[in-house]
């Protein structure tokens, strides 16, 4: 079963970190994943487009590959958070390599934010990144689903007429999600601004 929202028992369960946005007239937008050399500068494109800014939260093996591209994220204003090394699940990770894992790609991507991959994290995990490693645990309220090829992009469209205010959105900057995401990310976009919504990336 896709879960479009997040869950209200998750949100409790890691209350301390970030699941909405404090604007609640806004709407924040997320990728995960990237950089990748073909699809973040696609992204980067609809949102200069648009004036748009967002936040890219980055696999520091993918900035060792594409510097230029994560270079061009910064350029053009956007946030970037920490996404860990190599895209460990936390919950099939050992606590030190998972540690380890953040803390080594918190040499390449300087920044306070941080997104466990798959949103999976332990209490014990999310703990120390939170109070020892001073990180600002970014979760989210919607997911585009972008990833999944066997989800057609019209259905991705129809579920984000439920988007609401404050909501913090993910998508994938990744290959996975490429063609989903060239066929709703705009359409998404001026969809919200129809509705009036701005766009942040300061939760």
């Amino acid at each position: 079963m896709r879960l479009f929202r997040s869950p209200y028992i998750a949100r409790f369960a890691f209350r301390n970190g970030i699941w909405k946005g404090r604007d609640k007239r806004a709407i924040y937008l997320t990728f995960d994943d990237g950089p990748h050399p073909e699809v973040t500068p696609f992204v980067l494109d609809i949102l200069k487009r648009n004036n748009i800014k967002a936040t890219f939260f980055c696999v520091g093996n993918n900035v060792e590959k594409y510097p230029e591209v994560y270079y061009q994220i910064l350029e053009e204003g956007h946030q970037v958070g920490n996404h860990t090394m190599s895209h460990e699940n936390g919950l099939k990770t050992p606590k030190s390599k998972y540690f380890s894992s953040v803390e080594k790609a918190s040499k390449l991507i300087e920044s306070e934010l941080f997104r466990p991959p798959y949103g999976k994290i332990t209490p014990f995990q999310f703990k120390y990144i939170f109070s020892s490693l001073k990180k600002k645990v970014i979760f989210w309220t919607w997911l585009a689903y972008d990833f999944d090829a066997k989800l057609p992009s019209k259905e991705i469209i129809k579920k984000a007429e439920r988007i609401k205010g404050g909501d913090i959105l993910v998508f994938h900057d990744s290959t996975k999600a490429q063609k989903n995401l060239e066929e709703t990310l705009e359409t998404i976009i001026l969809m919200l601004q129809k509705r009036n919504f701005q766009f942040k990336n300061s939760f």
